[in-house]
């Protein structure tokens, strides 16, 4: 299993069930161990109401080359997560735009190579029209989608979704 520098570096806020700050701990070491951990979720609308959705990188250490939302990540100690946010669009994605706050859930999956992730994800919307300017190190490809089309998509293929946002879809569609 290939980890980089920077994961092993990175620190993701621990959280208990109410989302109140219990600690700090290395990526990693809260995948290996599954600790719940403060993560977010972004969903990006154009005006027709499309999904703008991002194929995984196919060098990211779990889900490589699957679809998924917008965007997301955790924050960083000391950074909100609305901060947080906003900077991992930009980063991966190259867009700036409003994100409200649309609901929150808890999740875990285990994945293939022993990690698990075990997260308290904030979700967050946002609209654009603009195309992205993707992080080749976060991101294959991109397409905007309509929500059914996408859940249609699902049913048929659902091993190309990550299980988050397979999770995500459910609830918030």
């Amino acid at each position: 299993m290939l980890f980089t520098n920077n994961m092993l570096k990175e620190e993701v806020i621990l959280v208990n069930q109410n989302d109140e700050a219990i600690g700090i701990m290395e990526k990693l070491e809260a995948h290996q161990k599954g600790l719940l951990h403060r993560a977010f979720s972004i969903f990006i609308f154009n005006d027709t109401k499309q999904l703008l959705l991002q194929r995984r990188a196919l060098t990211k250490y779990h889900s490589a080359g699957l679809w998924t939302n917008t965007c997301c990540s955790h924050p960083r100690p000391n950074e909100t997560t609305s901060d947080a946010a906003n900077r991992r669009l930009f980063e991966e994605m190259g867009m700036h735009t409003q994100l409200i706050h649309n609901t929150s859930f808890i999740y875990k999956t285990k994945f293939d190579n022993g990690l698990i992730e075990h997260e308290f994800d904030h979700v967050y919307f946002g609209t654009s029209n603009a195309s992205p300017l993707i992080n080749k190190e976060e991101v294959d490809s991109f397409k905007w989608i309509a929500i059914d089309e996408l859940k249609n998509e699902i049913q048929l293929n659902p091993t190309a979704f990550t299980s988050w946002f397979k999770i995500a879809v459910t609830k918030l569609f």
